[in-house]
């Protein structure tokens, strides 16, 4: 008897509005078992209220992998926006020093007049830095530096402290989140990345390259003092999941032990939306993987997470040579 696989999903399916709950979203195999050792779920992830803020403001967050090209810049773009959308004010900063990519994602690369390298040399004002998007007006982008640009050789952590420090106590007041988009690798753009943050989500992939990043920087953020690391588990294929050929949901949350605060599926309409920068959370209907970081988004603003669940695999055809034992 095949052994069975597992798929990731909400514990309790969200409410949708009347517009979209006569169209099948996703289509889920039959529930067997839930796994006994996780963290009990407090919310319940509805679109008709607003999430309840929890923890003190500003949050500040770390999204970070390891691993590039896993989708960290993706993460940020579209939960940002859905943060925003849930009507918190956001601030998002693009620390990847020199290699910025989050302005191409949000659609805002012509509007970068000026970094916080600018604003360190004195050179402009914070709130000159700072992109408004005229889609969210409570959604912010800051940039570091500018694409191919040196930076100066004190930048280092406490010039993001001082940077987080200014933007709580800005005359307009402070913002509910400020997320901070990491850059890969773990060096000194890394180490810069992760000081001012007090919380982490860690997007990976279920592939064993990814994991093994995930889990080296799990290890570094707790020993920089970050206890509160959740994962996003993105790209992830049902087919090849019940095919054997790639991870599941929870073999990944087994090996890293994280609480699992999304799990967002392959979609060909995340290079469509990269491309016109355009995030997903935007997208007239929804896709899955958008509606999966909208999800994400909610879980974050509650601090909650959501569960993995067991499923049973798709029983294999049998051929006509099995009646001879074949």
């Amino acid at each position: 008897m095949a052994s069975p696989r597992v798929f990731s999903t909400c514990h309790q399916p969200p409410l949708l509005p009347s517009s979209l709950s006569s169209k099948p979203l996703l289509t889920l195999p039959r529930f067997v078992k839930s796994p006994s050792r996780r963290s009990p779920i407090r919310s319940v992830l509805q679109f008709n209220r607003k999430p309840q803020l929890a923890g003190e403001t500003p949050r500040i967050v770390v999204i970070t992998s390891g691993k590039g090209g896993v989708g960290k810049t993706t993460t940020t773009a579209n939960v940002g926006l859905s943060l925003a959308r849930y009507g918190f004010s956001v601030v998002a900063i693009d620390a990847d020093l020199g290699l910025r990519n989050l302005d191409l994602l949000l659609g805002l690369e012509n509007r970068v007049n000026y970094t916080v390298v600018e604003v360190l040399n004195g050179d402009c004002r914070l709130d000159q830095a700072l992109v408004r998007d005229k889609r969210w007006s409570n959604f912010e982008l800051l940039c570091i530096s500018k694409p191919r640009s040196k930076l100066p050789m004190g930048f280092g952590g406490k010039a993001l402290e001082w940077l987080v420090d200014a933007l709580k106590t800005r005359p307009e007041g402070s913002p509910d989140f400020i997320i901070i988009d990491c850059p890969a690798g773990i060096d000194a753009g890394f180490i810069t990345a992760i000081t001012p943050a007090n919380e982490a989500v860690l997007v990976t992939t279920p592939d064993i390259t990814a994991l093994r990043d995930a889990d080296r920087v799990t290890g570094l953020l707790e020993c920089d003092g970050i206890r509160d690391i959740k994962m996003i588990v993105n790209r992830v294929r049902t087919d090849m999941i019940r095919g054997e050929d790639m991870m599941s949901v929870l073999d990944v949350q087994e090996m890293l032990g994280l609480s699992l605060l999304g799990a967002i599926p392959e979609d060909s309409e995340v290079i469509r939306s990269t491309n016109r920068g355009f995030p997903l959370v935007l997208n007239k209907p929804p896709t899955l993987a958008g509606l999966a970081f909208e999800q994400a988004a909610w879980r974050l603003v509650e601090q909650d997470s959501m569960k993995a669940v067991m499923v049973e695999e798709e029983p294999k055809k049998r051929g006509f040579f099995s009646f001879f034992g074949g």
